[in-house]
């Protein structure tokens, strides 16, 4: 992939050009995006390609991956790209969980964390609400590697046997892969009501999930906060009961009598 010849190709301020080059760069590499890869491809001198990514940033053009190591198109870019139509939820499989997507955002609105929602079908993981402002890495890894992610242990800690053949697959150094371990994890997420993930998906990465249940007590879904490890603490009661009265409420919107554990 080369990189583009960058004349001046009219009167525009020079800024606004080398913004736009930086956000046509991050469209081609996609998601993750280094600043050193995007000034490479753009032709903006590194420095001025950091400043401004950094406005680009808090104008909501781009956003930070979670673990602050790479850029993504932000929901404004998105929207005047008209992009964000398209990526509308696909329509919801019979018996799938899915919040409401104004409760969701209100959530969104009241944590500084990305908030993702999970819908479980059998023995399969979906996302079905992605945080917009919150580019998540690695998320087929999360569906895939259920004892590495707080989304996936909601679902073994029900359903062990969904571990799958072992050994176990380290993710990182902090991935939990004894048998023994990873069993006292999965019973303290049945007796607390909460699954934990620190730098076990990915190194800098942390997580908070919250399940969501039918009338009958069965898992349908979780409720998810994902940040930077340090950011966001696993034993942050206040941001666990948030996450706890939200789930309670998006189950009950959708139309489902729950007690969230």
């Amino acid at each position: 992939m080369g990189v583009r010849s960058r004349e001046p190709g009219g009167h525009e301020p020079r800024a606004v050009q080398k913004a736009f080059w930086l956000l046509e760069a991050v469209a081609r590499l996609g998601s993750g995006a280094t600043a050193r890869d995007i000034s490479q491809l753009s032709g903006v001198p590194p420095a001025t390609a950091y400043r401004l990514l950094n406005l680009l940033v808090s104008d909501g053009f781009l956003v930070r991956t979670s673990d602050l190591s790479g850029f993504a198109l932000g929901r404004r870019t998105r929207e005047l790209a008209g992009v964000a139509a398209a990526e509308e939820p696909a329509p919801v499989t019979a018996g799938e969980f899915r919040p409401p997507r104004a409760l969701v955002e209100e959530l969104r609105a009241r944590v500084r964390f990305g908030i993702y929602a999970a819908a479980y079908t059998g023995d399969r993981v979906r996302l079905v609400d992605r945080d917009p402002d919150h580019e998540l890495s690695r998320e087929s890894a999360i569906l895939t590697y259920l004892h590495a992610s707080a989304v996936g242990k909601l679902l073994l800690a029900q359903h062990p046997e969904l571990a799958g053949p072992r050994p176990l697959r380290p993710l990182t150094v902090r991935t939990i892969v004894e048998p023994d371990t990873l069993a006292a994890e999965l019973t303290e997420v049945r007796e607390t009501g909460l699954a934990r993930e620190v730098d076990e998906l990915r190194l800098g990465r942390s997580a908070l999930a919250v399940p969501v249940r039918d009338r009958l007590g069965g898992l349908v879904g979780c409720l998810v906060a994902i940040g930077r490890t340090g950011r966001i603490r696993i034993d942050d009661g206040g941001l666990v009961e948030l996450l706890r009265n939200y789930a309670a409420r998006a189950a009950d919107q959708s139309g489902e009598s729950s007690t969230v554990a």
